[in-house]
């Protein structure tokens, strides 16, 4: 570093104690972000991440140095576009993201800004009375009119398409609007953990789609473990209560008389002798008067039971249903905590 100003050898030291400090370590843009709005997102990151602004030549001479210690971290200079700043903390690189993203605000768009989506002017009543703003808005090709007094946009428009250079007159229209469509604060471009590169499309995941995945991969590992019978402490009981179930059932099939058997065989038995009885029933002395009357007595309580088992089947679904929707919230809540 022969013949280079001795602040930036000072500075090139102080970035390199931020990044050998920290686990976590990032890239970020801090372009076209007002200084009052960087200061609140600074405050809102204080104890969380640590924000340091600097030259991409320092910050690349910091990070070749630092190499040697953590493996692959050269790789961030390749993320490094806008007003480069690095970004330090012990947080998981997928929480810093959302915390960033989720402090971004809406500003105006401003000439010469690159949308990053589609800048729509919406349908409806603009609040203007007649007068030239109506040619104001012709002008940057949006479809008004006057109605009712008032002038009205005819549909929606996209003015600035995703990835377009915002215009002098259609910055002025938009703001004399009141539409914010520009987003700002903190881009994270790259970040870095344990010899691995994570670039914002990684960092960006469907929160919904990932729980419902995760939840999706928890019952099909659930149900593996109960049919190949490996017990763990999830689906121990669940394992013995069918290997119980099925026991149960051998010994019914088997007319193997225990405890727990004796009365469904018994039952069993009943059921089919009567059923046997019923079957011989129209033959004249098939059947004796005390077996005669216990058919009679089967026949008169089918009728109710059976419309009291519709009734408990309606009941069990809209239970089962209930118990649906709360294990699922209980399940949310227990992941986002």
């Amino acid at each position: 570093m022969a013949h280079v100003a001795e602040w930036k050898k000072e500075e090139v030291i102080e970035l390199k104690g931020i990044i050998d400090e920290y686990d976590v370590v990032g890239i970020v843009d801090l372009l076209n972000i007002p200084a009052k709005q960087l200061q609140e997102m600074r405050r809102n990151l204080k104890g969380k991440a640590v924000i340091r602004m600097s030259k991409k030549n320092l910050i690349d001479l910091a990070l070749e140095d630092c190499n040697a210690s953590k493996n692959n971290i050269v790789d961030l200079s390749g993320h490094m576009d806008g007003q480069v700043a690095i970004i330090a903390t012990e947080m998981n690189p997928f929480k810093l993201y959302k915390i960033l993203e989720d402090s971004k605000t809406s500003a105006p768009a401003k000439p010469g800004s690159i949308a990053n989506d589609d800048i729509v002017v919406p349908a409806g009543d603009t609040g203007f009375e007649p007068g030239p703003f109506l040619g104001e808005l012709q002008q940057v090709g949006i479809p008004a009119k006057i109605d009712k007094g008032k002038i009205v946009v005819q549909k929606d428009t996209v003015v600035v398409e995703a990835g377009e250079e915002v215009s002098k007159d259609v910055a002025a229209t938009l703001s004399r609007m009141d539409i914010n469509p520009m987003e700002v604060g903190i881009d994270l471009k790259a970040v870095y953990e344990d010899e691995a590169i994570y670039t914002s499309d990684v960092l960006a995941i469907d929160e919904e789609q990932t729980l419902a995945d995760v939840q999706s991969a928890f019952a099909q590992a659930f149900n593996l473990s109960v049919n190949a019978a490996i017990p763990t402490d999830e689906t121990i009981s669940t394992i013995i209560t069918l290997a119980y179930t099925r026991a149960i059932n051998v010994g019914v099939e088997a007319a193997i008389l225990t405890s727990e058997t004796s009365e469904p065989i018994i039952g069993l038995a009943q059921a089919k002798m009567l059923a046997i009885a019923s079957a011989v029933a129209g033959k004249a002395g098939a059947i004796d008067d005390e077996l005669a009357e216990k058919l009679s007595n089967v026949a008169v309580a089918a009728a109710p039971a059976a419309e009291e088992v519709e009734e408990e089947e309606v009941e069990e679904e809209e239970e089962e249903e209930e118990a649906s929707e709360e294990t699922a919230a209980a399940g949310l809540g227990a992941l986002f905590g």
